[in-house]
């Protein structure tokens, strides 16, 4: 059986995954905040924690859902009332990693738990995966697309986290949070640092590219999925940034 016979449905997830996060990527870019879906994935992992420690795995999305949206929330206010909002954010995620060791401490596997919440093993993802971020991804994109340019002002503000929020609530199960992060910065990085192609266009084809190939890599050489897409995509990012001259 060839590789991409065999591992189709995870990069076909890891195709989804670029395609709804490059979207919001240039837009976190564009505004400054880097760190926001860092932060907002970090609280959508309380979530998981807490469903983990005290209800077996369920309620799951419902819980993760809720601390993206708070974590959400909270930066959207702050965008409004804290001066230094990237310092905010930074002690924003500092509460989520922490509060996740704190209520994992005393599991047995929890060293193991945080891991799998920071950077998860997305391989050998099956077809029928699939379907639910196909529809929440499009259906999250068709929001934006349609109801983000009309809005202003608070509004506008509340609804771009909200969407990310709730994206991130289902990528950060999937993926982990780490991923998410990359997947976020690096492809809308590289779009901006180009201006021959449309950036979201570029975003999606470099971002997928990076992904699959990180994934065959982890695949051919047993190494951990996860953390493979986390440093093959910095590395190209960092690479990238300082091969292109400052204008």
């Amino acid at each position: 059986m060839s590789l991409i016979a065999l591992l189709w449905p995870a990069f076909a997830l890891a195709i989804l995954l670029v395609f709804i996060h490059a979207i919001f990527g240039l837009e976190i870019i564009k505004r400054g905040v880097i760190f926001t879906d860092l932060a907002i994935g970090q609280f959508a992992a309380i979530g998981v924690a807490v469903s983990l420690l005290f209800f077996d795995g369920k309620y799951a999305f419902g819980l993760t859902l809720l601390f993206a949206l708070i974590g959400a929330v909270l930066i959207s206010t702050a965008t409004y009332r804290v001066k230094h909002i990237e310092a905010f954010i930074g002690m924003l995620y500092a509460l989520g990693a922490s509060a996740i060791i704190v209520l994992l401490s005393n599991t047995t596997q929890g060293t193991e738990l945080f891991n799998k919440l920071q950077a998860t093993d997305i391989l050998f993802t099956s077809p029928d995966d699939l379907w639910e971020p196909l529809v929440l991804y499009s259906s999250i994109a068709m929001v934006f697309a349609w109801l983000y340019p009309k809005f202003s002002g608070v509004k506008k503000e509340m609804l771009f986290f909200g969407l990310l929020a709730l994206t991130v609530t289902s990528s950060v199960q999937l993926a982990g949070v780490l991923v998410v992060f990359v997947l976020l910065i690096v492809p809308a990085f590289l779009a901006l640092l180009q201006h021959r192609f449309k950036p979201l266009l570029f975003a999606w084809s470099a971002g997928s590219l990076i992904v699959i190939a990180a994934m065959a890599g982890s695949y051919l050489y047993d190494l951990p999925t996860g953390y493979t897409i986390v440093f093959i995509a910095s590395l190209c990012g960092i690479v990238s940034a300082l091969s292109v001259p400052k204008k």
